[in-house]
């Protein structure tokens, strides 16, 4: 993890614009003292500005997170709470509160604009992998059950058809679901198409195979 170098009149000055520019409060910083300022003779000559090196901590990427994530809703003036858990090499953020419903958004919108927003933030701080996942009111595990079903119903669709169909604007983590829905089934396989961050997936049947096992 890399490490920056801050210079300012005195050490106190500097601490205050390392969290500034981390968007951390001290205790989630390295914080070491390169040089201590100084007021040089009688205050005018020989001044030395105070010099520190700042590293972001390895186990901060939670309080990123989490700060970065309290600061956009207190914009929003919401009242909440955000919880933090770790999920494997995941963070799950779930926030509590009144009329959180808002920060959903349609068809999880703003969930997945403030998702965006937070990971860049952790990034860019930590300079680590970690996938942070936004959740409130239990809406991610909605969302997965009502794509599994949909997965599901149009995979049938293709194999009575034994026609293509596609599912329009699907996120990346979405269309993850989409495709471990319908792995197991040898009949139809998947396939994401387009640009950007939102593709489309295809389910396509795979004739041969569906006409042997009719023929069979």
């Amino acid at each position: 993890m890399s490490s920056i170098e801050i210079e300012a009149k005195t050490t106190e000055e500097a601490i205050k614009k390392a969290c500034e520019h981390f968007h951390l409060t001290e205790g989630a910083l390295d914080i070491e003292v390169l040089e201590s300022s100084s007021t040089g003779i009688f205050g005018l000559v020989g001044n030395r500005k105070a010099k520190i090196r700042v590293t972001v901590k390895e186990d901060s990427a939670i309080a990123v997170a989490q700060e970065t994530l309290r600061k956009i809703i207190s914009l929003m003036s919401i009242d909440t709470k955000i919880s933090a858990v770790r999920k494997g090499d995941d963070i799950v953020l779930n926030i509590e509160g009144n009329n959180t419903g808002i920060l959903i958004g349609h068809k999880g919108r703003t969930l997945e604009a403030l998702e965006f927003i937070v990971n860049k933030a952790v990034n860019r701080a930590t300079e680590t992998k970690v996938r942070v996942i936004v959740d409130t009111e239990n809406y991610r595990k909605r969302k997965e059950e009502s794509l599994k079903g949909l997965a599901l119903k149009m995979g049938e669709q293709a194999k009575r058809t034994k026609k293509t169909v596609t599912i329009d604007s699907v996120n990346p983590h979405d269309r993850r679901i989409i495709h471990l829905a319908l792995k197991g089934d040898s009949q139809i396989q998947t396939k994401s198409d387009g640009e950007g961050l939102f593709k489309k997936v295809h389910i396509i049947p795979n004739r041969k195979k569906t006409n042997k096992e009719e023929s069979g």
